[in-house]
């Protein structure tokens, strides 16, 4: 069941522009290449409660974007844990990125293509695909 690509205006799209300057990101093979490595960190889904409820990635740790930046501190107080954040095409992640690493994160990556990525991947999923 893929989602289609949403359309976005400007002005998000210039935060995430701006936002995606500051941060580092990797794709589906990349992550793919770090999980197999054993790598890959904690991954963390940031999409809202509802998207996560329907399906996420096999093992990703839920924290949305609305409350991502008030519980990270609690959640992972080590701020060199590699983080790998993945919303649902790599925007809502990309900001997400940048406001943790403002707050002293510096080993943390967003997954572009987020969950469509995931989704079109080999990567096992929860539920499980049927």
């Amino acid at each position: 069941m893929s989602v289609p690509v949403k359309h976005h205006s400007e002005g998000f799209l210039a935060i995430v522009s701006n936002a995606k300057t500051r941060i580092h990101e990797i794709d589906i093979e990349e992550y793919q290449r770090l999980l197999a490595a054993g790598e890959a960190g904690q991954l963390i889904d940031v999409r809202e409660d509802h998207e996560f409820a329907a399906a996420h990635a096999a093992g990703a740790m839920h924290l949305s974007k609305g409350i991502i930046e008030r519980d990270i501190e609690k959640t992972f107080p080590d701020k060199g844990a590699r983080l790998i954040l993945y919303c649902g095409g790599g925007y809502r992640s990309a900001l997400a990125t940048d406001n943790i690493q403002k707050m002293g994160y510096h080993n943390v990556l967003s997954l572009d293509g987020g969950w469509r990525a995931i989704e079109a991947s080999d990567l096992p999923l929860d539920p499980p695909r049927k």
